[in-house]
């Protein structure tokens, strides 16, 4: 991996979790109101899989969804207006935590049904597909959607069709607080693909450079036409489903399980590697996070200077 790939990768990584660790700090404030779901702690998947990604390839994401529109490229002020119900943000203040859109990078609007963008990253691949584009569809989802009859009908039309569709599952082992070991009697879920004939890998979520290695070549297939098919990420969120602890005094999760996990973070082990294996410098990683600050504080400024919905905004956008 060249030096330039390696530092994208951690600027990608970094920004995210910065991003996030933002919402953690000023959410008990008031300012705001919506629920949100953090990926802190999944994000090598995002940022590893979007490194290959062109601007005009489609990308669908689900309730855990800020990670997935930053790697792919949205600008962090309408993000932050939109978490803030202002008009400058990226769904008009409307569509709060779960609901985003960035049109400009190809990242189409996330939905808070689980399960639901697969039918919908189906769409756009097959639009290309029409249209005779050379585009690749990702779409990101937790195992909870494995659960979903949607999820098994998408893997059959995508292989049916050849569509340039790539699955991610994003498995943290709970769906909201139910543990995978108690909702699946085969918890191997990149082995569902057999059945379709699809090509289906798990791999360590947490190291971003296998994602990277791993998403690579799969999206280039896609891409020649060669169809489908499904990465299984193995990764922990540290955080509750919802909001900014960690639930493991409510007893949904041990808390020797998110320690452990915590030690594995993607974060940290990649600067690690960084530092100690690719030869970058700590001034350099240094000047990176300095940059993410200046930017994160920039747009949290910008998206408070924007002003709240009126009553004329009311019906706009609605059918």
């Amino acid at each position: 991996m060249t030096t330039p790939i390696l530092k994208k990768l951690y600027y990608t990584l970094a920004r995210i979790r910065r991003f996030e660790e933002k919402i953690v700090e000023i959410y008990p404030f008031g300012k705001i109101r919506c629920p949100v779901h953090l990926c802190i702690g999944q994000e090598a998947i995002a940022a590893g899989v979007c490194a290959h990604l062109r601007r005009t390839d489609h990308m669908v994401s689900n309730h855990r969804n800020h990670g997935h529109l930053i790697a792919k490229g949205a600008a962090l002020t309408p993000m932050f207006a939109e978490l803030f119900g202002r008009t400058g943000g990226c769904s008009g203040g409307k569509g709060g935590s779960m609901h985003m859109i960035d049109s400009d990078h190809s990242s189409l609007g996330t939905s808070s049904i689980v399960a639901a963008g697969l039918p919908i990253a189906l769409g756009t691949a097959l639009a290309s597909r029409i249209r005779r584009q050379k585009r690749v569809s990702v779409v990101f989802f937790g195992d909870g959607a494995v659960d979903e009859g949607t999820f098994y009908e998408s893997l059959n039309f995508a292989r049916l069709h050849r569509l340039a569709v790539i699955f991610v599952c994003e498995n943290n082992f709970y769906s909201l607080n139910s543990p995978q070991k108690l909702r699946h009697a085969n918890m191997a879920i990149h082995k569902i693909t057999g059945f379709f004939s699809m090509p289906g890998f798990c791999i360590n979520g947490n190291d971003v450079i296998e994602v990277w290695k791993s998403a690579g070549p799969l999206i280039e297939r896609a891409r020649r036409g060669q169809g489908p098919a499904l990465i299984e990420a193995k990764t922990y969120r540290y955080y509750a489903h919802d909001g900014i602890t960690d639930d493991t005094d409510k007893g949904f999760r041990d808390r020797r399980e998110l320690s452990a996990w915590m030690k594995k973070c993607p974060v940290a082990s990649f600067k690690d590697y960084l530092l100690k294996k690719a030869g970058i410098s700590q001034e350099i990683i240094s000047g990176i996070d300095r940059d993410i600050d200046a930017e994160i504080q920039e747009a949290l400024d910008g998206a408070l200077s924007s002003p709240y919905p009126g009553m004329d905004d009311l019906n706009v956008g609605v059918y």
